[in-house]
């Protein structure tokens, strides 16, 4: 099993800054991908972006540019900053573990998520 705790949400007035980070505990492999996404009221959840354990990262569009996803591997923490954000980037934002055993078999973990409210 897989434990993730999230830290960093907040409220924060438009055009602020907020750094999420989470920190994954128990048996995690060494190849995995861990990444943060993001579910506002009423809404799907959506892909906020994501890093591979040799760091190649992707993000959603609405947020390249103003996020940063990054990781340190020796404690198994993803971090996310968030500069210039918007109102429509409130949202519970969730952190995510994907990985793989040996025999193909995929597992996913969640965190329990963080509220982020961004105020116009």
């Amino acid at each position: 099993q897989v434990q993730l705790v999230e830290s960093g949400g907040g409220l924060v007035q438009a055009g602020g800054s907020l750094r999420l980070s989470c920190t994954a505990s128990g048996s995690i492999f060494s190849i995995n991908v861990m990444g943060w996404y993001r579910q506002a009221p009423g809404k799907q959840r959506e892909l906020v972006g994501r890093i591979g354990s040799g760091e190649s990262t992707n993000y959603a569009d609405s947020v390249k540019g103003r996020f940063t996803i990054s990781r340190d591997n020796s404690k198994n923490t993803v971090y996310l900053q968030m500069n210039s954000l918007k109102p429509e980037d409130t949202a519970v934002y969730y952190c995510n573990l994907q990985q793989s055993s040996r025999l193909g078999t995929s597992y996913g973990y969640w965190g329990q998520g963080t509220q982020v409210t961004v105020s116009s």
